[in-house]
């Protein structure tokens, strides 16, 4: 596991690419690689990487060649079935090292750019082809881990995270205001955009070279198909579902360095917990975040799961006073990031990294296996949104804006639920799909933003996600749902927030459920499968019962999220005023101060939920803090 990056100056003449430059880069992603740094430098590129050793700790030290070194590569990730392709490549060429890494290199050399297709894993690489002139660069199927890159004055330039690129280039550029917009409708904004004009992140399963003459292209080499259905019974996919996860637990369980688990007492977690109890033979560590609010916690359910498979298990308690780990948190994600569980999501990470280097999650089993309750709102939306479709958009929105929006006395948001389930019901599902995302709606962002900030908007946010669940390879509403939070709310929230929680902790995170045979199969599965009636999980609970305790196996959904709605309207609704509604985060011109000041004073009152709002735009002010400002950058942070 690494940090890398790269320049490549295909227009510029004299002079090579020089390795303070590339050592100045890797600097800045020191936290993902703090065990060893290498670089090659070429006449026209360079390439230079951080290590986090945790395979082949010996010899795998990169950047890495081939035979007569015209290729070199830099590599981060973890390939899953490298030793079988090892042992298929010796035959023809001459290995220097036991690592996955060096393996990429020859299959390159076998199949070019059809090297991907071959690879199980994680990864974000880039090769250096010197005969030909190119850099060749790709990322995993899922999205597991990030590769984002620029082109400017003659270079292409590609690192793990936007700030080394911005230590390359020595200046900020200019803001995307549509990316903002897209960031506080979903809480994230999605690849190939980043909130910096002309700075790209490389989409989930695409392939991106650059040639001598600057060109850029991009490949798409794999994408999830629904409409392959399996022959299979369903006690056969039952079967089918045991050994693959089995098989992807294993794989995963390959390390030279200490090994454990996060466990929240979730079916998924408590799944792979198991399958790692069953293939180790000592007690499996396992790390678990809580909170004071019962009704946020599943400490008893960790518990629960940890006594059954006699694990070796420590609990960790979120507290608001943790607020004063934001800035370094928004610092690691680079550009703004709303998914409020990055708070416990870094906690839990840090204080795993005490005791283990790797840790494996449940990430992936409720987009492989029905297990939102949305997935629930939408099914029953084909059954009862009739009426409302009849009653139009206008009438809809009226019911939904009747529904009381305060929190009920334990804190949970029922009745904002509720409002949103019925606000989408007149919709189209596509449609209906991008309403129950939303955080900002259309609508609420016209009363939010100032003029400025609506003539800079030139495209709808909701045709994002919408085009996905409209041109899904899908047959039916469900497989599209599924196909569209693979494609969108799994590689760019959740697989981001994990990737950088863990690696700005130096501890690498690893998910069986995002196995490709795991999440192929689990799409080529009947959607009634997934969700019987209104039964969230269905074959996956009928897999695992009897293996999982039984009050883990009927426990409902519960998500991994904050008590934001309490917190700002108690601890920390000082520090949102004194930072959201400051003059400088005014004075940055997208937003009516008195629409914030309205969002405020209902949320503090609580006349309104306004808490994941809020969490946004706190979020985005404190980016702005550090990014553009420089109040909270580490150390002696300049460019």
């Amino acid at each position: 596991m690494c940090g890398i990056a790269g320049i490549f100056s295909y227009g510029k003449t004299g002079g090579r690419v020089e390795q303070a430059s590339l050592k100045a880069m890797c600097d800045a992603i020191v936290h993902r690689g703090p065990d060893d740094e290498g670089y090659f430098v070429g006449e026209k590129a360079g390439l230079g990487m951080r290590r986090l050793s945790i395979i082949d700790l010996s010899t795998g030290h990169q950047p890495m060649h081939n035979e007569d070194k015209s290729l070199w590569i830099v590599f981060n990730g973890e390939i899953y079935n490298f030793q079988e392709l090892y042992a298929e490549l010796e035959r023809k060429h001459k290995f220097y090292t036991k690592s996955d890494t060096e393996v990429i290199v020859h299959l390159y050399e076998e199949y070019g750019e059809k090297c991907v297709d071959h690879l199980r894993g994680m990864f974000a690489f880039a090769i250096w082809d010197e005969k030909k002139q190119v850099m060749f660069a790709a990322k995993d199927r899922l999205g597991k881990k990030p590769f984002y890159y620029a082109q400017r004055d003659g270079e292409f330039v590609f690192a793990s995270e936007i700030k080394a690129i911005l230590r390359y280039i020595k200046t900020t550029p200019e803001i995307n205001y549509e990316a903002i917009d897209l960031f506080l409708t979903y809480q994230y904004i999605p690849s190939p955009k980043t909130i910096f004009k002309g700075i790209h992140s490389l989409p989930p399963a695409h392939t991106i070279s650059c040639g001598k003459d600057g060109k850029i292209n991009l490949s798409r080499y794999w994408e999830i198909d629904y409409r392959k259905k399996t022959e299979l019974s369903f006690e056969e996919a039952c079967a089918e579902t045991r050994s693959l996860l089995e098989e992807a637990t294993r794989l995963r369980m390959i390390s030279d360095v200490p090994l454990g688990a996060f466990l929240s007492g979730g079916h998924d977690s408590s799944i792979i917990v198991g399958l790692m109890s069953g293939l180790s033979s000592r007690p499996v560590k396992t790390f678990c975040i809580g909170f004071e609010e019962d009704e946020f916690s599943e400490l008893g359910f960790a518990r629960i799961v940890a006594d059954h498979f006699k694990t070796d298990h420590r609990e960790f308690i979120l507290k608001a006073n943790f607020i004063e780990l934001l800035p370094k948190i928004v610092w690691h994600y680079g550009q703004p990031f709303a998914d409020s569980s990055a708070l416990p999501s870094y906690l839990v990470s840090r204080e795993t990294r005490k005791h283990v280097t790797v840790a494996l999650n449940g990430d992936g089993g409720d987009e492989a296996f029905g297990g939102y309750l949305r997935y629930k709102a939408m099914k029953g939306s084909m059954y009862f949104s009739f009426p409302f479709r009849l009653l139009g958009e206008k009438g809809t929105k009226l019911i939904s804006r009747i529904v009381p929006h305060t929190e009920t006395t334990r804190g949970k948001n029922m009745f904002r639920y509720v409002s949103r389930l019925i606000s989408g019901l007149s919709e189209t599902p596509a449609r209906r799909n991008v309403d129950w995302f939303c955080f900002f709606t259309n609508d609420a962002k016209q009363n939010l933003y100032s003029d400025k900030m609506k003539s800079e908007i030139k495209s709808d946010a909701y045709c994002y996600l919408q085009n996905i669940f409209e041109t899904a390879k899908a047959d039916n509403i469900m497989d599209r749902t599924y196909y569209t939070d693979v494609n969108a709310y799994l590689p760019e929230d959740l697989l981001v927030k994990m990737d950088i929680a863990s690696m700005a902790n130096s501890l690498e995170a690893r998910s069986p459920f995002l196995d490709q045979k795991v999440m192929e199969f689990s799409a080529s599965l009947p959607s009634s499968w997934k969700l019987r009636g209104f039964n969230t999980k269905y074959i996956l609970k009928k897999t695992f019962k009897g293996f999982l305790p039984e009050k883990i196996i009927n426990r409902g959904k519960m998500g991994f999220g904050i008590p934001v709605g309490k917190w700002f309207r108690t601890d920390w609704k000082d520090y949102f005023r004194a930072t959201v509604l400051s003059e400088k985060a005014c004075s940055r011109g997208y937003f009516k101060k008195a629409a914030l000041e309205r969002i405020y004073e209902e949320h503090v009152s609580g006349k309104r939920d306004h808490g994941y709002r809020m969490w946004a735009l706190l979020m985005l002010e404190l980016w702005h803090k550090a990014y553009i400002d420089g109040d909270d950058r580490p150390g002696d942070w300049k460019w």
